[in-house]
C-alpha cells in the first residue's frame, strides 16, 4: 500500500503567555520599558471605576502609584496608618526598605474618605474582598493583568507602578535623595537605577 502524502507539521498557534527573551519578559520587549506612564495609570485608574469593586480598585491603584507602593505593602495597609485629619499616609516599607510618612494629595484624601464612608470600614486591613477577606498579592496581580490587558493591550504586574512613581518625580525635578526617602531606598544605588528608567538622564543637564 503506498505511503500517505506527508504533510507539513502543524506550527503552533501564537500564544500570549509570557515567554522569556534574554532576561525579559516578552511583554517588556512588547512595550519597550518597564514602567507605566502616568497617562496609563490615569486610564487604569478611570477604567477600574467599572469593574464590580470599582471604588476599591480604582484606589488601590492610585495609591499604589502615587506612594510607590509594593504590592505586599498595598494589600496589607492598614487604616492606621491613614490619617485624613493631617492628610498624610504611614508608609511601612517591606524588604528592609526605610519607612515614611508621605503627604497625602486632595483628590486622595476626598477619595479614600468616600471610600470608607461607603464600606463601612474605618479600622484594619484598608483594602479587603466582599466578604471582608484580605487581598492577597497574587489577587492584586491578577486584578492588574486582566485590567491593563483590556484597556493598555499588554499585562503589567503591579512593580511597574511604583516604577511609574519613581520615574514621574524624578521627571518632574525632584532630586534623588528625595526620591530615595519617598521610595524607601536603603541604598540610593537603587534609586540610581530610575534615571535610567526615564529614558532621558540628562535631559536637564546644562553648560
Amino acid at each position: 500500500m503506498p505511503d500517505s502524502p506527508r504533510h507539513p507539521a502543524p506550527t503552533d498557534p501564537p500564544t500570549t503567555e509570557t515567554r522569556t527573551v534574554r532576561g525579559r519578559s516578552a511583554n517588556d520587549v512588547v512595550r519597550g520599558r518597564q514602567h507605566l506612564t502616568r497617562d496609563e495609570v490615569h486610564r487604569l485608574i478611570r477604567a477600574a471605576r467599572d469593574n464590580r469593586q470599582g471604588q476599591r480598585d480604582a484606589l488601590m491603584l492610585r495609591l499604589a502609584f502615587e506612594h510607590g507602593l509594593r504590592v505586599s505593602e498595598l494589600v496589607g495597609l492598614r487604616w492606621s496608618a491613614v490619617d485624613l485629619v493631617h492628610h498624610e499616609l504611614r508608609v511601612t516599607r517591606a524588604k528592609g526598605s526605610l519607612d515614611g510618612t508621605h503627604p497625602l494629595q486632595g483628590d486622595t484624601v476626598r477619595a479614600l474618605k468616600r471610600y470608607q464612608r461607603d464600606s463601612g470600614r474605618s479600622t484594619g486591613l484598608v483594602f479587603v474582598s466582599e466578604r471582608g477577606a484580605p487581598i492577597s498579592p497574587d489577587g492584586f496581580r491578577r486584578l492588574l493583568h486582566r485590567l491593563s490587558e483590556r484597556v493598555l493591550g499588554v499585562k503589567w504586574h503591579p512593580h511597574a507602578l511604583r516604577h511609574a512613581c519613581g520615574v514621574h518625580l524624578i521627571n518632574q525635578g525632584v532630586d534623588l535623595r528625595t526620591v530615595q526617602q519617598y521610595l524607601g531606598h536603603a541604598n540610593i544605588q537603587n534609586t540610581v537605577a530610575y534615571t535610567a528608567l526615564t529614558g532621558r538622564p540628562f535631559e536637564r543637564l546644562s553648560f
